[in-house]
């Protein structure tokens, strides 16, 4: 079989469910102009009814835990199954942000100075203060980049953080004053970069999804020297994690203009308005055709184990 079905994972268990129905709609609808598409509501941790690995190449747009963990990957390769996207490693990776930017920094990428924690075994606020000063974010380790995020920015509000929190890994990181940048990146090579000018002055779950909340500048106004600077520090970001296909890569600028990574995500928000389509169209791509980019790898590696298991 030389023309697999496009599987579209869309929904899931995570608290980023909506946003991935959304995301997995829009994909599902471009797709359909360059494959035979069908669309997978995902209920359930497992592969959804009617998935068959010897007909269907996935695209998930899964976001949060079970999509991005490497959780739904890993059912993928014990079925020997073809998706679009990084594998179970490198999705489990980058999901924890302490891990990510231990594996980064160690390739050069310059990261923000931060604590990881348990729950059970939370730090003090004074050690924290210590360490990072009193302007901190607090945020989960291993959740979507705007969930339970808390900004404090003196002793009791560091304490009101620490204390709200019941179960899970948590970072706290010193707060970058600065302008939002995110990368895409397809194949292993940026395509553009877009800032984001959160209203409020925080790009928090609100100001990423209600409309009008944010604005996006796509290109980012950046010069020369620093557009490149943050285009190869993704770009080296994306390989030290074994990444493959495609991702999203977010920094904080300073006020003197270095750059820090904030995380890297897999499997980032997909309808047109989202940031990797505007990085996209930055390069020249528009929505259908960065989708159809994103496949055409995992169409390829089905047909080559389709021909590799032929007698």
């Amino acid at each position: 079989m030389n023309s697999p079905v496009v599987a579209v994972f869309a929904g899931g268990t995570s608290s980023e469910k909506e946003v991935s129905t959304g995301s997995g709609a829009a994909c599902a609808l471009a797709l359909a102009r360059s494959f035979t598409t069908r669309l997978f509501p995902v209920v359930a941790n497992a592969l959804p009814d009617g998935y068959d690995p010897a007909r269907h190449v996935v695209f998930s747009t899964l976001h949060g835990t079970f999509g991005e963990d490497g959780g739904m990957q890993r059912l993928l390769d014990a079925v020997g199954g073809a998706y679009a996207g990084c594998d179970a490693a490198s999705s489990a990776l980058t999901m924890d942000k302490a891990l990510t930017k231990r594996t980064v920094s160690g390739h050069g990428v310059p990261v923000v100075d931060g604590i990881a924690f348990d729950a059970a075994s939370k730090p003090a606020a004074a050690d924290v203060e210590g360490r990072l000063g009193t302007s901190i974010v607090v945020k989960p380790n291993s959740e979507g980049s705007s969930v339970g995020l808390h900004l404090v920015g003196d002793r009791a509000g560091l304490e009101a953080a620490l204390g709200s929190i019941t179960a899970g890994r948590w970072i706290a990181e010193r707060r970058i004053e600065g302008r939002e940048l995110s990368v895409g990146i397809l194949r292993g090579r940026a395509l553009g970069t877009v800032e984001i000018r959160p209203r409020s002055g925080v790009y928090d779950y609100a100001s990423k999804y209600t409309k009008g909340s944010t604005e996006y500048v796509a290109p980012a106004p950046l010069d020369g020297a620093l557009d490149a600077e943050v285009r190869r520090a993704a770009e080296t970001a994306f390989a030290a994690c074994g990444c493959r296909d495609y991702a999203r890569v977010d920094f904080m600028v300073s006020a003197k203009g270095e750059p820090f990574l904030l995380e890297i995500n897999t499997l980032p928000g997909m309808k047109d308005t989202s940031l990797l389509p505007m990085c996209a169209r930055c390069a020249g791509l528009d929505f259908a055709a960065l989708v159809r980019e994103m496949v055409l790898p995992a169409v390829e590696r089905f047909r080559l184990g389709n021909a590799s298991r032929r007698p």
